[in-house]
């Protein structure tokens, strides 16, 4: 097959991790980019992989360096490269499309995506009380790129949801009571499923965690696997606290004939598809679907002429258990198939904002081994507020490379309601939760909807209400609130 020139190829997955006790030890976030950045350069296969990069984007982890592109573009000897800083909130994949999309425009000929958090290095640092440098920055990226629009309700942020786990744990309330699933038989489920991931996960060189855990584990509550949100233990929930780097490089066709890269090492971005449009969690009318996540993927699928059958490797994004179940519900894709390749956030590792590169990168090395085959790698930003798909072949698309926006189309399928500040009366019950914190009693969280149509947040302290969410089915019940409280027992 004849290849236009600027078609997009990507020639270099690179990976680094890390895990000292010492803090003081381990490199920072910076320097696991770097490593990362040298990796995927290596994987090429070429010398020279790197030279020329004319577009560098990094995701915003936990640090605070003004311009980590930047300072990656002079390693690479690329001073003059265009440099992104993307804050959280704005996917990960966007940049992955927007590299893609330059190549196929010709403006440039190498790009680069990377991304790294240092997180088991913080908390090490925080474990030991060490006061840790930090790398200082003076000048800035060319584009730095931030969400419209915020991430939580102002209702959401005054009930003190200042974790994203809470708000996962009310939609996966939501999704269970549309399945007709028993409060015991959701958690069962929930733990078979993981149970495979964490299996997944042990064979995977790059995983975090390769000790495999059984379901029984995973589903019950205990000092090793506390409960974050009720049905979520912690082996639920993405582990975070890791140190991790990936970058993906990607250069055209052309570029990398002329830098003498093995055919055998060419994996092309057949379709990048997103959804930006942004609807706080409280405000949709239906918790328990994803309607971005239908529509951008069978964009994806669509635009490369294949159904989800023919797609041989699947990373559904696994933040919580409901951003997989809901992708997959949305996809029609079979409850017998595997979820993931890498083992999922909870056990191959969740880094801070850019997972999403991670799995690529996994992608590229199984397509590879395969020498054949397509991957769909599924993003997620916010609370299931954004929702984005690559696709992946060892052979180029029938369209070549494509790119979509599906924000109007989704916002068309989302239907929202109004979300009061402050409700007393009768309601019925939408979602619920028990949060828990260490030192803290656990309280009920409910979402509940009003005579007029409108949606409140509430919440208990009570014992017995506390005890009763986490046995039985509320979803659809009808319960009076008090002031924004839920009163139990009835009235």
């Amino acid at each position: 097959m004849s290849l236009a020139p600027q078609t997009p190829v990507l020639i270099g997955a690179g990976v680094s991790t890390q895990r000292f006790e010492d803090p003081e030890q381990a490199l920072d976030a910076l320097d696991l980019m770097l490593a990362a950045t040298d990796a995927a350069g290596r994987d090429a296969g070429a010398p020279g992989a790197l030279a020329n990069l004319g577009y560098i984007a990094v995701p915003q982890g936990r640090w605070s360096y003004a311009n980590p592109a930047g300072a990656i573009a002079r390693h690479c000897g690329s001073p003059d490269a265009f440099t992104v800083l993307a804050s959280v909130g704005v996917l990960q994949q966007s940049l992955v499309a927007e590299a893609c999309a330059r190549i196929a425009r010709g403006d440039v000929t190498s790009a680069l995506v990377v991304g790294a958090d240092a997180g088991y290095r913080i908390l090490r640092g925080q474990v030991l009380g060490k006061s840790l440098p930090r790398r200082n920055q003076d000048d800035s990226p060319t584009l730095h790129l931030q969400p419209k629009e915020a991430l939580f309700h102002p209702v959401e942020t005054q009930a003190g949801f200042e974790m994203p786990v809470g708000l996962y744990a009310l939609m996966e309330s939501a999704y269970r009571a549309t399945q007709g699933w028993s409060v015991a038989e959701h958690r069962e489920r929930l733990a078979q499923r993981y149970g495979a991931f964490s299996a997944i996960a042990s064979s995977n060189p790059h995983a975090w965690s390769r000790t495999p855990q059984t379901a029984d584990f995973i589903r019950d509550d205990s000092p090793r696997n506390p409960m974050q949100a009720f049905p979520y233990t912690r082996l639920h929930c993405s582990t975070w606290n890791v140190d991790q780097g990936s970058a993906l490089l990607l250069t055209s066709v052309a570029q990398a004939e002329a830098l003498g890269v093995p055919r055998d090492r060419w994996v092309f971005p057949l379709a990048s598809t997103e959804s930006n449009h942004m609807v706080s969690v409280s405000a949709r009318r239906e918790l328990g679907a994803c309607p971005g996540a239908a529509i951008a993927g069978a964009a994806a699928l669509e635009a490369a002429g294949l159904g989800i059958n023919e797609i041989d490797l699947l990373e559904l994004y696994s933040c919580f258990p409901i951003a997989v179940e809901t992708y997959a519900r949305a996809l029609g894709i079979s409850d017998d198939r595997p979820l993931t390749i890498t083992g999922g956030m909870s056990f191959a590792g969740g880094p801070y904002n850019n997972y999403a590169l991670h799995a690529t990168a996994r992608a590229v090395e199984l397509l590879r081994a395969r020498g054949a085959g397509a991957a769909l790698v599924s993003s997620v930003s916010g609370m299931l507020t954004k929702q984005a798909f690559g696709l992946y072949a060892m052979q180029p698309g029938p369209r070549g490379f494509v790119a979509e926006e599906v924000s109007a189309a989704v916002a068309a399928a989302t239907e929202t309601v109004e979300v009061l500040e402050s409700y007393s009366g009768p309601a019925r019950v939408a979602a619920h939760t028990v949060l828990f914190g260490r030192g803290q009693a656990p309280r009920a969280v409910a979402l509940v909807d009003t005579p007029s149509g409108a949606r409140a947040l509430i919440g208990g302290t009570d014992a017995g209400l506390v005890d009763a969410l986490q046995c039985d089915e509320f979803v659809g019940q009808a319960i009076t609130v008090r002031d924004n409280v839920w009163q139990w027992p009835e009235p």
